[in-house]
């Protein structure tokens, strides 16, 4: 977590498990842990990138910070207000200082309508400009600020390569003017060139409107450059956080080290520094007793099978491993 005093948004104990029903009636017998007691904080006009493989359920905290995924339980604090105990009402102004970048902007995007109007939406639903010439004008300008031909906002969203399209959801999302975007996967579906110009273009914007991430990705390589914090989680539960500088130099989980040694890099000393990790992730719906990686953990002590092993706090960061504890001293919590 972050060491911030007065966070932008803290997450504290979420918990988003969904019902598993089976049978004619419906029972719940079970339910898929996607998120369990995930906790961690963004600082305003910084960037914490949540980095895990698929079905970790970082997406699924992700969307039960927005609720747009009922979450079971937790908190989430913007500027101090607990956005779980508003009602709709109450949450309408949140909804313009959060925003979200999803991974496929195809998909985001309506096909029948003209890109200058999916990117005013949102300004007409907040009564941002006095008038439709003037949010004309906003959209322009926004096209000029994420590098697109303003003279092109008439057109539809097939005309555009997947890299403009990912340029249009940023567009949009800057059109309310928020305080933190979400980006889930945001340029996991495209060309590795065109992830860089992205990345780039998002840090641009950083530094010039203060803007502050929640960078959601299976891949810790694109993040290097532009996250200042990490947090890892691995089914359902972050089991490593820190500084980008520190996760990258000295990662205490063995979790945090396979995902390192995978990302693609042109440095040998950072390519096969791990073992890999065995056999495939468990389901959320039956998690392993004791730690959740022990099954696939290169390192596993025999107590990792029965017991699970305390948060330690280090002297950044903190992880949740047995073989961190000398590193560091038992935390309370998240």
């Amino acid at each position: 977590m972050s060491a911030s005093a007065d966070p932008l948004l803290r997450v504290e104990g979420l918990r988003t498990w969904f019902p598993i029903k089976q049978g004619l009636f419906q029972r719940t017998t079970g339910h898929v842990q996607a998120v369990t007691d995930v906790a961690f904080e963004v600082a305003a006009g910084s960037t914490l990138a949540l980095v895990g493989e698929s079905g970790c359920g970082k997406t699924t905290a992700g969307r039960s910070i927005l609720r747009l995924t009922p979450a079971q339980a937790g908190r989430v604090l913007f500027d101090g207000v607990d956005l779980m105990a508003l009602d709709e009402a109450a949450l309408r102004p949140y909804r313009r200082e959060i925003q979200i970048i999803f991974q496929d902007p195809m998909a985001s995007l309506n096909p029948r309508m003209r890109v200058r109007d999916s990117v005013a939406e949102g300004m007409r639903s907040f009564d941002i400009g006095a008038d439709e010439a003037e949010r004309t004008r906003r959209v322009e300008e926004l096209f000029k600020r994420v590098q697109l031909d303003p003279a092109h906002i008439w057109r539809y969203p097939h005309e555009f390569s997947g890299g403009q399209r990912q340029r249009i959801c940023i567009a949009r999302a800057l059109a309310v003017e928020p305080r933190l975007i979400v980006c889930d996967e945001a340029v996991s579906a495209l060309d590795v060139s065109i992830q860089a110009q992205i990345l780039n273009l998002l840090g641009d914007l950083q530094k010039e409107l203060g803007i502050a991430y929640l960078f959601i990705t299976h891949d810790l390589g694109v993040v290097r450059y532009l996250a200042d914090r990490v947090a890892v989680m691995y089914l359902g539960r972050i089991v490593e956080s820190g500084s980008t500088e520190r996760i990258f130099a000295d990662p205490q989980h063995p979790y945090t080290r396979a995902l390192l040694a995978a990302a693609p890099s042109v440095d040998p000393d950072r390519r096969g520094g791990a073992p890999p990790v065995l056999g495939d992730v468990p389901s959320p719906s039956d998690p392993p007793p004791g730690c959740p990686f022990h099954p696939r953990c290169p390192e596993v002590l025999e107590r990792c099978r029965t017991e699970a092993p305390p948060e330690v706090a280090l002297a950044e960061g903190r992880v949740r491993c047995f073989l961190a504890e000398s590193a560091g001293t038992a935390a309370g919590g998240d």
